[in-house]
């Protein structure tokens, strides 16, 4: 375990170093793929709130009291890591899917493992297979939202005057 003090310096480490390799994404790939990263976020925020309700993990330092304490996480790594990996396997859907397996599971075996070492975070009902589904859950749907949401932005638009 860390200190407090020391807790929130990586929270907050965690939260700004990922947007430190926004500007190497390029402007029009981050335009491009920013609105399904944003739809996960939300997603993410949902399901925050139920897994706190049930007791899927448990995060012992709140940022502010009724505020999940996931943000700092879905507001840093994720957005940022979601842009990176669409970036580079959109339209290859078996490589984005390998992709995700492995940051899924560096995630799950390795970095939580950590998260509950520094007292940041930890499984409580969940299993880590548990954990990966709901990673592999979350990976096909903000695929299949960002195709429908490219698909709908790009179809010809009807002038009906």
């Amino acid at each position: 375990m860390c200190s407090m003090k020391n807790k929130k310096k990586y929270i907050i480490l965690m939260f700004i170093l990922p947007w430190l390799s926004a500007p190497f994404i390029g402007k029009k790939t981050f335009k491009r793929f920013l609105p399904g990263s944003l739809f996960m976020c939300f997603y993410l925020i949902i399901e925050g709130i139920i897994a706190e309700r049930k007791k899927w993990w448990w995060f012992p330092v709140h940022i502010k009291p009724n505020i999940i304490s996931e943000l700092p996480l879905i507001f840093g790594p994720f957005i940022i890591g979601s842009i990176w990996v669409l970036k580079y396997t959109f339209g290859k859907f078996a490589l984005y899917i390998k992709a995700n397996l492995v940051i899924d599971t560096f995630f799950t075996y390795i970095l939580l493992h950590w998260f509950k070492k520094i007292g940041y975070a930890s499984l409580v009902r969940l299993s880590k297979f548990k954990l990966s589904l709901l990673f592999f859950i979350k990976s096909v749907t903000m695929y299949v939202f960002q195709y429908y949401y490219e698909k709908y932005k790009n179809r010809p638009q009807i002038d009906n005057h």
